[in-house]
């Protein structure tokens, strides 16, 4: 395998940039109204879809912290195929992966469309926010080979 640069270290301001985006963005998604949980949600579905093990590890650890179940966590990869997640959570993990997959046109208007009769502007705007700086911090991880431990 190839060395790898842990990018967030060879670069520290921009990295604490992106911790502060972090920081607001979280801050945000409480203002809207949205649950730790269903932000821990979005993280980890997005971090699915991307295949990153360091956030997937740190972000089970924060969803079990704010309550989540290991039974919805265990189902995550396939939560369109259960009953138990709440109209909200199915919105806001539709609006997260149309964010993670925006090549997808027919996919994320239809996420668009059920987020738009579920959650409140404020919660889509916060839901869109946290796949993207999710997203973000998946590239770090990834392409920094971060060992999960």
């Amino acid at each position: 395998m190839t060395r790898r640069i842990f990018i967030d270290k060879q670069s520290p301001k921009a990295y604490h940039a992106l911790v502060q985006t972090s920081e607001a963005v979280r801050a945000t998604a409480a203002d809207a109204g949205l649950e730790r949980s269903v932000v821990e949600l979005v993280n980890l579905r997005v971090s699915q879809l991307n295949g990153c093990a360091y956030c997937l590890d740190v972000h089970t650890k924060a969803a079990l912290r704010a309550g989540e179940s290991t039974r919805r966590l265990g189902v995550l990869a396939a939560w369109r195929d259960t009953g138990l997640f709440t109209p909200l959570e199915r919105a806001a993990l539709a609006l997260a992966e149309a964010t993670t997959v925006p090549s997808d046109a027919a996919a994320q208007e239809a996420a668009y469309a059920e987020a738009l009769e579920v959650l409140t502007e404020d919660q889509i705007s916060a839901v869109i926010w946290v796949a993207v700086t999710i997203n973000a911090f998946n590239r770090v991880s990834i392409l920094s080979k971060h060992p999960v431990h």
